[in-house]
């Protein structure tokens, strides 16, 4: 159907998830996983022919921030509300289907943003019966609808909207004019549980099990009785991706670990005991620190470290081929938040490449098997628990693929790499100390290409200064700076500068994603 529809095919019963705009869909795919129901993400202009071909057992139209009046706003073919599939509208989405279904929809005399307390009309209709009202729920809009389409009911109202829910269950219409998927509305959970359940009537298919199960087939059928290797990088996405596939073909899966000189602390030695001797995974493992270095002598862009970056990561896999030359598959730890943030959705914008997204060098002969391509961050250490990953690798923090390249602001060499692999290896003792490793989604350190004076002992210095990074997270979608205990902070700081030679200033970076993202490069 499109790019961002990576998933297991017919295996399970499947909602997707139109997306409208910004980080609205991403949030919603993730609620409805949450109800052990299988989502998929489509941009937009998807079809009716798309949506009919892949036999949804639901589809959900997500929030946005245009208005359906501004001329180009995104619209959905009309044709897909003639499927009889039940379709949930939410916020933008509700509007929508009023808009282009007899409805109407007009700015209101204020806009609604935040809390705001919503009462049930009559007896609730199929996502509100039985529910409390008032209830608190999350509103963002500044049009409202003014009526819904005609055979609909209005099944809630707030003091600014006076249709803040309708639903007409014959035609398998439904919208609501809050977003049940954010936290702030109480019940929100419960509204899209009785969507899915009861509109829709998708059980609880979407489980850890059957996850592996859908993943551990996949990788089967794509390989047959040929040979793959797998680029282990030290993170929990290539480790569970590597053990996905072991599971499915055993022996005939051959890791290679690339020490690019960019990973963090003892992780090398720590992902060579893990699979080379607690798994049995034959396990190569290059030294291939100098090319890197040499291939990324003079380079500063960002984006152009990480292709520098993913293209040696390519030419060691093709080295390590000499151990395995009949290996036709190269298997990657791709999420799908690397498919959505690459672009694959007409509404979401790519932001960083190096996910391997959408295609590999035209020399590589190599065919990509992507296990993961279809989870979210949470699935994937869930993943690994499963299949028995040892805790230090499944609730690792997430690492870029190009490592500490991309943490390394201006020209990467050897020494920076030394002074900010110390200065990283001390925030995250730190943080491991004080009990708070796993509250924090990231931390790290981040070596800028400025020069700061100083006055260490009875003399001035000029040196680099550390920024430290922490965020709290649930996908990594957005992020929030983690307010660490000054205390913490402190012991941080002191220990870098009195640690890390050549390092005399110490800061933390207090911004959430958005409006930065949370690597700095």
């Amino acid at each position: 159907m499109s790019e961002a529809a990576p998933g297991p095919g017919g295996a399970f019963d499947a909602v997707l998830v139109v997306d409208f705009g910004a980080q609205y869909a991403q949030l919603i795919a993730r609620r409805v996983r949450e109800c052990e129901v299988y989502s998929e993400i489509v941009p937009a202009a998807v079809t009716a022919a798309e949506v009919a071909a892949r036999r949804p057992a639901g589809v959900i139209l997500s929030g946005g921030p245009a208005s359906v009046h501004v001329e180009g706003a995104p619209t959905l073919d009309p044709a897909i509300y003639d499927l009889g599939v039940p379709i949930l509208g939410i916020c933008y989405g509700a509007q929508l289907i009023a808009e282009q279904l007899g409805g109407s929809v007009g700015p209101n005399e204020r806009g609604e943003y935040g809390r705001a307390e919503m009462t049930v009309a009559g007896d609730g209709g199929t996502l509100l019966a039985g529910l409390p009202s008032p209830q608190p729920v999350w509103m963002s809009h500044f049009d409202a609808i003014a009526e819904p389409p005609p055979g609909a009911t209005v099944t809630a109202a707030t003091e600014a909207s006076p249709v803040a829910a309708f639903e007409n269950p014959e035609r398998g219409l439904f919208g609501v004019q809050f977003h049940p998927e954010v936290e702030h509305t109480a019940h929100g959970h419960d509204v899209m549980e009785r969507f899915l359940r009861w509109a829709c009537r998708a059980g609880p298919s979407w489980s850890m099990h059957s996850i592996i199960d859908a993943a551990v087939t996949s990788v089967q059928n794509q390989v047959g009785d040929g040979r793959a290797i797998c680029g282990l990088s030290g993170g929990v996405d290539s480790a569970v991706a590597a053990a996905l596939a072991h599971k499915a073909i055993g022996a005939r899966l051959t890791c290679v670990l690339v020490d690019t000189g960019l990973l963090r602390e003892g992780e090398a030695d720590q992902v060579e005991e893990t699979f080379g001797r607690h798994f049995g995974v034959d396990l190569v493992r290059l030294d291939a620190a100098a090319e890197f270095f040499s291939a990324l002598e003079g380079v500063t862009e960002p984006e152009a470290k990480r292709k520098v970056v993913g293209e040696q990561f390519i030419r060691a896999f093709e080295r390590a081929r000499n151990r395995v030359p009949d290996a036709a598959f190269l298997v990657q730890g791709t999420l799908y938040p690397d498919v959505i943030e690459s672009g694959a959705t007409t509404h979401s914008s790519t932001i960083k490449s190096h996910h391997n997204v959408g295609g590999l060098p035209d020399d590589l002969d190599f065919e990509l098997v992507e296990p993961l391509r279809a989870l979210f961050k949470d699935e994937v250490r869930a993943v690994g628990a499963e299949l028995g990953l040892p805790d230090e690798i499944v609730h690792r923090q997430p690492f870029p693929g190009p490592g500490l390249a991309v943490r390394i602001i201006g020209e990467v060499t050897p020494e920076a790499a030394d002074t900010l692999r110390h200065a990283d290896a001390i925030v995250r003792s730190e943080l491991r100390a004080a009990g708070l490793e796993r509250e924090i989604w990231q931390s790290f350190a981040v070596l800028p290409d400025i020069r700061t004076v100083g006055v260490m002992g009875d003399e001035r210095t000029y040196g680099r200064p550390v920024v430290i990074r922490a965020v709290t997270s649930s996908d990594a979608m957005t992020a929030d700076w983690a307010r660490l205990p000054h205390d913490v902070l402190e012991a941080m700081s002191s220990r870098v500068i009195a640690e890390v030679p050549g390092v005399n200033r110490v800061a933390y970076d207090i911004t959430s994603k958005p409006p930065a993202t949370i690597e700095w490069e």
